[in-house]
């Protein structure tokens, strides 16, 4: 049996096997290569992954998702404490310091810890390997954000274990990402290496690495990352203008409702998405609040003057990982651009 990869991102997770001389990812019981990273709780049963997705606006207090962000965190931490706030399930913080989160589950109230909920995606994961190749699994290999520091390091490798894995390795996210260009890429010139940048935008991060690629060898030259930077902030900056939008047009705070705020940022990253490759677009959402109806419109130009601040940081640790390896831009042969299709400028910025 194959190493198994597993990718948990904020949002979604990936699993991938080595077959065929390939790499293949493998499909979920909807036959998507993409599991929502969500847990929930619902009156008689838990809900894992497209389930728990598909179940969480019926229960939003009881459904934890971007757990990657709180794992092996304080609960004390500015970064955890700004998450928290857009999450709806209730948290406090443990006795040594620690965050626990706090769900209705049969009729009580249970109490989890993120290592607890990452070991309940991980299983979920496994069964879903394990029905996939018909033979039970146990060793893998874990990404992981080049930022993480060792306590979150250990607490992956907790999560794991009680799901029943032997992890064998944790990756870096950027790292395996040069691995997999380069096992593909077979025509590299013997003139001299090739540089590579892959900046990887996530859900709530971005990471920079560059490699140097030679027939039959990689090496990575620099990481470097914004750990509070992703697509989620791009959606933010949409949601916070229709809320502020629709207060005045509709009568209605979209921030006082947990399922109303769930439907319109959803919206929202619906909307970014059609605008990357648009020049506008429409927002429509049935029955937001208090039964009233919504529409909204914005251009791309209005989108980018909104998120400006957003584009130019992350040019920052562009310029930093540059500057780690010892290279200018014009030495960079190519930049690619990976995760939520965000930092359209960014290519021609560099």
């Amino acid at each position: 049996m194959s190493v198994v990869g597993f990718d948990i991102g904020n949002e979604n997770c990936v699993i991938a096997v080595v077959k065929q001389r390939g790499v293949d990812v493998l499909l979920n019981d909807e036959s998507k290569r993409e599991t929502p990273a969500v847990v929930c709780f619902g009156e008689k049963q838990r809900f894992l992954g497209s389930a728990g997705a598909a179940s969480a606006m019926m229960n939003p207090k009881s459904t934890v998702s971007q757990v990657k962000r709180l794992i092996g965190r304080k609960f004390s931490e500015p970064d955890v404490q700004r998450d928290l706030q857009m999450l709806p399930f209730q948290t406090s913080e443990a006795p040594d310091g620690i965050i626990l989160i706090h769900l209705k589950y049969l009729g009580e109230t249970h109490t989890f810890t993120p290592v607890q909920v990452t070991a309940m995606l991980f299983a979920h994961l496994k069964d879903l390997i394990e029905k996939n190749q018909e033979m039970p699994i146990s060793d893998c290999v874990i990404g992981i954000p080049s930022y993480f520091t060792d306590l979150q390091r250990r607490a992956y490798l907790d999560a794991a274990t009680v799901a029943g894995l032997k992890p064998l390795r944790l990756m870096h996210d950027c790292t395996a990402t040069a691995l997999s260009y380069g096992i593909y890429k077979t025509d590299f010139p013997s003139s001299g290496p090739t540089y590579v940048a892959f900046v990887d935008i996530g859900h709530c991060d971005t990471q920079v690495s560059i490699a140097s690629f030679e027939a039959g060898q990689m090496k990575i030259l620099s990481q470097t990352f914004e750990r509070s930077l992703g697509g989620r902030d791009f959606d933010e900056v949409l949601f916070g203008h229709f809320a502020a939008q629709f207060k005045e047009q509709y009568r209605i705070d979209v921030y006082s409702n947990v399922k109303a705020s769930i439907r319109l940022r959803a919206a929202c990253e619906k909307l970014k998405k059609v605008l990357s490759a648009n020049a506008e677009a429409p927002l429509n959402i049935e029955c937001l609040m208090d039964e009233k109806d919504v529409k909204g419109f914005i251009k791309r130009e209005d989108f980018e003057m909104l998120s400006s601040g957003l584009l130019e940081r992350i040019g920052a640790p562009c310029s930093k990982a540059l500057a780690d390896a010892g290279l200018t831009a014009e030495k960079i042969h190519l930049w690619s651009l990976l995760g939520r299709g965000l930092g359209f400028q960014l290519l021609v910025e560099f």
